[in-house]
């Protein structure tokens, strides 16, 4: 597994300013936002000229785009708002291969109007699963003739708040161009980080051999938490990349939830538990 990082990690006014960071820190894989380029997250449009500049600029620094972020809440209760997200999200899946990716993160969403990060008990009612399933079946189809991969991440907060219900998100959607982000810090609700070792296990059983991507970072508490660096809280590394290794994910390995001071030690950090 190679080490990367989210781009945003990095606050520079310019794009190579963000990229010649990154590599300082001896790091050559990152997951991109379109903001560091000086767009929107989820731009209306993106020039075909700037997704040139971007994959010459990252070239040029021998760094790779391991995905770029697609976010936005898929089951947002304003239609007009999901309608918005998913125009965006195909115009990103369209640049992808200018930009020398082929795998776009997303948010499965939540009922909260305020933040798509936000738990809603509204994300437990059927409804929310039917819209989210409608929402993502118009993404693949797109993303199916780009040949673009579409990534999800099972979050506690999110209505896909589980390896269960993502694992019946894959079965029902049924595409090779649907995967998962695996991160080892979102998946704990209240009350399950005793059962730490139970839950990764079953995670992995179920999910291991659709992970696209997978992130590095950590937690002090179950529920609404995984906002630490790696290293830095309660999750066991040893057994989270142990079961990465086992299911035969080698792709990169993503940091975030970190300010730029922690990255050198997060980075030997990962490395050493990696060796």
């Amino acid at each position: 597994m190679e080490i990367g990082i989210f781009s945003k990690t990095f606050e520079r006014p310019t794009l190579t300013e963000k990229l010649d960071a990154i590599a300082a820190h001896g790091l050559y894989a990152i997951q991109f936002n379109m903001d560091c380029a000086g767009l929107e997250s989820m731009p209306d449009q993106i020039d075909p000229a700037l997704s040139a500049t971007i994959r010459q600029e990252m070239a040029a620094r021998q760094i790779k785009m391991a995905t770029v972020s697609g976010t936005y809440n898929m089951i947002d209760p304003d239609l007009a708002q999901r309608q918005l997200g998913l125009q965006r999200l195909r115009t990103l899946i369209a640049a992808c291969h200018d930009l020398g990716t082929s795998i776009i993160t997303l948010c499965t969403g939540t009922r909260d109007r305020t933040s798509m990060w936000r738990r809603h008990p509204d994300n437990d009612l059927p409804e929310a699963m039917r819209d989210l399933v409608a929402e993502l079946r118009q993404a693949i189809v797109f993303a199916e003739t780009h040949k673009v991969t579409l990534a999800f991440e099972p979050e506690v907060n999110n209505v896909i708040d589980s390896a269960r219900k993502a694992r019946q998100l894959l079965d029902e959607i049924n595409s090779p161009y649907l995967k998962v982000v695996m991160d080892g810090a979102n998946i704990f609700h209240k009350g399950e980080l005793p059962r730490m070792h139970e839950i990764l296990d079953e995670a992995f059983a179920l999910l291991g051999n659709d992970i696209a991507l997978a992130h590095a970072k950590d937690l002090d508490h179950d529920g609404d938490a995984g906002h630490l660096a790696a290293g830095h809280g309660l999750l066991d590394y040893d057994h989270y990349l142990h079961l990465l290794q086992r299911s035969g994910y080698s792709g990169t390995l993503i940091l975030h939830g970190l300010d730029e001071s922690q990255v050198d030690g997060c980075v030997a950090f990962l490395r050493e538990k990696l060796a």
